[in-house]
């Protein structure tokens, strides 16, 4: 199967959509690492695209949860663990040109936010959503609301409050890219335990998860 009628194949049976412009869909799936067509700027548009349908399926699915438990909700599936997840479903490594095998996680959730993006251009903010649901069904049909898995900051900051410890900080350390597309290094810093982790992300939250996650690692093990 020709590469073409291979992404054809994935756009249409496993996103629901099919592209007018297969271009966008070439370049969702090509990192910077591998050409200049890469797909930093569909990625970012992406981002924004998957929170907002997200917000929108949540808000129908759940219509008796409060503002804050749709809230935790979304930042379970849209963190870079999920995305990634959906990545392996979509079986999008095998699809991505990337100049890095085998495929770091973080590399394949920015890809999965690209082809979001890449479709709402295609067929605009409906087809995205549809794109959306389906490739996040099997995690939107675990959900359950009152088992909500916390983020890593969460995490750490009720640890720091249940040892009596002041609560982390997170400093940005370093910034970098073009303004369409940043790249955050933060420090997490614990200065009652005298600890710090750092972490990077294409935006601030995930840099700061990392960050915490890292912390996380080193207080547990």
């Amino acid at each position: 199967m020709s590469r073409p009628e291979a992404l054809a194949r994935f756009s249409e049976h496993r996103l629901g959509h099919r592209f007018a412009n297969a271009r966008l869909l070439e370049q969702a799936l090509t990192h910077r690492s591998h050409g200049p067509d890469h797909n930093e700027r569909l990625e970012f548009l992406g981002d924004g695209v998957l929170g907002c349908a997200m917000a929108d399926e949540l808000y129908a699915r759940f219509p008796q949860l409060p503002e804050g438990k749709l809230t935790q909700l979304r930042a379970s599936l849209v963190r870079e663990e999920s995305l990634a997840e959906v990545a392996a479903q979509l079986e999008l490594a095998d699809l991505l040109r990337a100049g890095t095998r085998p495929v770091p996680a973080s590399l394949l959730a920015d890809a999965v936010e690209a082809v979001f993006g890449a479709i709402f251009l295609d067929g605009g903010y409906a087809a995205a959503r549809r794109a959306v649901v389906q490739a996040f069904g099997p995690l939107l049909e675990r959900l359950d609301p009152g088992r909500v898995e916390k983020d890593a900051k969460t995490r750490l900051q009720e640890l720091m409050h249940a040892r009596g410890k002041r609560l982390p900080e997170y400093r940005v350390i370093a910034t970098r890219g073009a303004p369409h597309h940043r790249s955050f290094e933060v420090e997490c810093v614990v200065a009652d335990l005298g600890l710090a982790a750092t972490g990077s992300g294409s935006s601030l939250q995930r840099a700061q998860q990392q960050a915490a996650s890292a912390l996380l690692d080193r207080l547990e093990k």
